[in-house]
């Protein structure tokens, strides 16, 4: 029998730019249900009695330190890393299944952005963003990353600055203020 709490599935951290959206790893999930659902953080593989203990949706409105008005969606799902007995890696059949549980209660949004809230039960929890899921040694990987601050003006600003490098144009050079 595969041992998958024994392998190495750790993924290197995704960038920002991989921040997964609901819909997509449900997608991932239905296309290998019976695989087990193995996420990695922290340069370690979580346990294989994690519980999906909360799934939260949230739609925010906010503005940002440059002024802009900002709104979005976004999925919080809460894993207790944890051994629990002689439990297996979940499959990603029960947690989509999980999910959609919760979004015939709560109605969430497959564009949503997902947040996972992680903590062992001793340490407090850590918010990390997902990377797509890859099969990987006969499990479904998820790598995550601690969730970091960012500055949203200054993100577009240096979104604009890569596509006009990318287009030969000329680039501006005054970066935003931030605040």
């Amino acid at each position: 029998m595969l041992d998958v709490a024994k392998m190495d599935v750790t993924l290197p951290p995704p960038p920002v730019a991989d921040d997964i959206q609901l819909g997509a790893l449900l997608a991932a999930c239905d296309a290998q249900p019976t695989a087990p659902l193995v996420f990695s953080y922290e340069g370690r593989t979580i346990r294989p009695g994690y519980h999906v203990t909360e799934v939260k949706a949230g739609q925010f409105a906010a503005l940002d330190c440059g002024g802009n008005p900002e709104a979005w969606s976004e999925i919080f799902v809460q894993l207790w890393d944890v051994v629990d007995g002689d439990r297996t890696h979940m499959t990603a059949g029960k947690f989509a299944a999980i999910i959609c549980k919760v979004s015939e209660h709560v109605g969430l949004e497959l564009s949503a952005r997902m947040t996972f809230e992680v903590s062992d039960g001793v340490a407090p929890m850590q918010l990390h963003c997902a990377s797509i899921p890859r099969p990987t040694d006969g499990v479904l990987a998820v790598a995550l990353a601690p969730r970091a601050a960012s500055c949203k003006p200054r993100d577009r600003w240096l979104k604009e600055q890569k596509q006009a490098s990318a287009c030969c144009a000329p680039a501006t050079s005054k970066q935003p203020c931030c605040g």
